[in-house]
């Protein structure tokens, strides 16, 4: 386990919820890569190249070579790295705008999960909704073994912005792209993923309608930043047998939820940690749940 940081205003609570980060971090990321991996592996190994940015080919499953997904740069920055996938090429201006889901991967939150991302919104989904899939800024090494999603709750400080300024940015340059229905962005976490969700969705200006947050943790910092939940909706995903992410973290996470005001709901799953199969009936479940309170 990384040795925390202590941060001068919050102290000793702000180094224990790095430490717990950074053992999830560690346990997880192996875990969730291969879960990801293996869950969601097409019959077939065939691939399509694809165009990529510069003269490069991306090697895509064929499953999925023809959902659409924009890799995206905001402002050329590359720590502000997100893929717009749902969106088609050269699509007409939308009547209707999109529901949009934000996705904020576990493990190390890398561009790696993009694969498995696309098969969400293939397979879990409809062409209401867009995905944004943020990709993890690395700011150093050290990072990796601390906190993968900064938040107001959980800082980071080489980071040079939070995951809510992040997830703010995206949201911005989504809109400049397509229509959106600001009554209907969420997003879905994992694992390391999902306290920085908590933190996003407990701000007083959050622009998330509700989240689906699955195999994570309820830290300190999410319990104290939970003012604005009343009327947002929260889907959790935990396993009894979850060694990494224990189950009453998700029961705390309930029950405090919904003491605010906050709509919630706790499914159980077996096998532990990661994603299970029949994992796409279980991401429907939860986005259905989601929709329904729309």
């Amino acid at each position: 386990m990384a040795t925390a940081r202590r941060d001068p205003q919050n102290g000793a609570a702000t180094s224990r919820m790095t430490s717990i980060m950074g053992m999830i971090v560690g346990l997880a990321t192996g875990v969730a890569i291969t879960a990801a991996a293996a869950e969601v592996a097409s019959p077939s190994t065939k691939t399509i190249a694809v165009p990529a940015s510069g003269d490069k080919k991306v090697q895509l499953p064929a499953d999925i070579a023809s959902v659409p997904a924009l890799d995206v740069h905001i402002g050329d920055d590359p720590m502000k790295r997100y893929f717009l996938i749902g969106l088609p090429t050269n699509a007409p201006a939308t009547a209707r705008p999109y529901r949009m889901l934000l996705v904020l991967p576990g493990g190390d939150g890398s561009a790696d999960f993009t694969p498995f991302v696309r098969r969400i919104y293939k397979n879990a989904l409809n062409d209401r909704w867009l995905i944004a899939q943020l990709v993890a800024p690395m700011w150093d090494e050290r990072q990796k073994q601390m906190v993968v999603w900064p938040s107001r709750a959980v800082p980071y400080a080489n980071a040079k912005f939070t995951t809510e300024a992040f997830a703010d940015a995206v949201i911005a340059d989504v809109k400049k792209r397509t229509r959106v229905n600001t009554n209907e962005v969420f997003a879905l976490a994992w694992s390391s993923g999902g306290p920085a969700v908590y933190a996003m969705a407990g701000r007083d200006d959050s622009p998330l309608s509700g989240a689906f947050v699955a195999m994570s943790v309820f830290l300190r910092g999410e319990y104290a930043a939970i003012s604005s939940v009343k009327g947002k909706s929260f889907y959790l995903l935990q396993s009894p047998e979850d060694r990494i992410t224990r189950f009453d973290q998700a029961e705390k996470a309930r029950d405090t939820l919904a003491a605010a005001g906050a709509r919630v709901h706790l499914q159980s799953y077996a096998g532990g940690h990661g994603w299970r199969w029949p994992v796409w009936p279980m991401l429907r479940e939860g986005i259905k749940w989601l929709e329904n309170d729309k």
